[in-house]
């Protein structure tokens, strides 16, 4: 389960990318390994049902990467193979989402090639080069971005549950597409946090309902997990074995969460969708505490 192939050069390529590998697994200081230390299949079983619980519930929240890539690291899978097998994971799990609203006049069809557009751009610039924030900070930051998120949706209580009776001005238009390629660079490079800020962005400045937000991002992430996973396999990162297995968990625990999202009303997702975000964020903000302590 270490895999990824390719030589140490070639891993070398992506400095950002290996620097908040590093900072995301200093924060992770539980480890369940040792509690089955005589089950050699137990890592892949765990992993396996912990890809398919946070699908479950990630179709709605996002955020997946935020455990999942911590996770594989409990398990001496190495971090840049961790990183890029997440993302090929997380192709899967876009689609599975994606499927279930297909047909169902919840996606905004009218701004999805833009989106998808802007995002291919971000994605690609995302995966190809090093971040200019320091990486150690990055997990940090996306806690404070995350508990804004909830603020935001806490106190706007009518905006994503009640159909706006007006649309978005041009201005209001034009910088939430910029946004949206300024998410998918982050997006591209490691996505842990990406598709809840971007479910916000949506229901704050395009004004969409939680449930069309919710289905709209699943399309956009499909091509933004692509674009990054198709980079990442050429530097030869992705464990193809282990991601197989992962994806198929990822691709049913989405399909199966957005079956039940679309029997959800947009009040519902809203509560599941800020209770996620706050938990998420101080998880967080406490694993960094706990890493300066240490």
């Amino acid at each position: 389960m270490k895999g990824g192939k390719g030589e140490e050069d070639k891993r070398g390529k992506g400095c950002g990318l290996v620097e908040l590998s590093l900072a995301l697994k200093s924060f992770s200081s539980f480890s369940p390994l040792p509690l089955f230390p005589f089950s050699p299949l137990f890592p892949l079983i765990f992993l396996t049902l912990l890809f398919f619980i946070t699908s479950v519930v990630g179709v709605v929240t996002g955020s997946n990467s935020l455990i999942t890539v911590p996770a594989m690291f409990q398990f001496g899978i190495d971090a840049r193979v961790a990183v890029a097998t997440n993302m090929f994971g997380l192709t899967f799990m876009a689609v599975g989402g994606t499927l279930p609203f297909l047909g169902r006049g919840m996606i905004d069809r009218k701004r999805l090639p833009l989106l998808i557009t802007v995002t291919l751009a971000g994605s690609v610039l995302g995966a190809l080069l090093v971040l200019v924030v320091p990486s150690r900070a990055m997990p940090l930051i996306i806690s404070f971005a995350m508990i804004a998120v909830a603020a935001f949706t806490l106190l706007r209580r009518n905006r994503g549950v009640i159909p706006p009776d007006t649309q978005p001005t041009r201005a209001t238009t034009c910088v939430a597409y910029a946004l949206t390629f300024a998410l998918g660079v982050y997006g591209g490079f490691f996505s842990g946090g990406y598709v809840t800020m971007l479910t916000a962005l949506f229901v704050a400045l395009f004004r969409m309902t939680f449930v069309e937000a919710v289905s709209t991002t699943k399309i956009v992430n499909v091509f933004s997990s692509l674009v990054a996973t198709i980079i990442f396999m050429a530097r030869g990162l992705v464990d193809y074995k282990l991601g197989i297995i992962l994806g198929l968990a990822m691709f049913a625990g989405a399909f199966v969460g957005a079956r039940v999202a679309l029997k959800l009303n947009n009040i519902w997702l809203r509560r599941i969708f800020i209770a996620t975000v706050l938990a998420l964020a101080l998880k967080m903000i406490l694993d960094f505490g706990f890493s300066i302590l240490d």
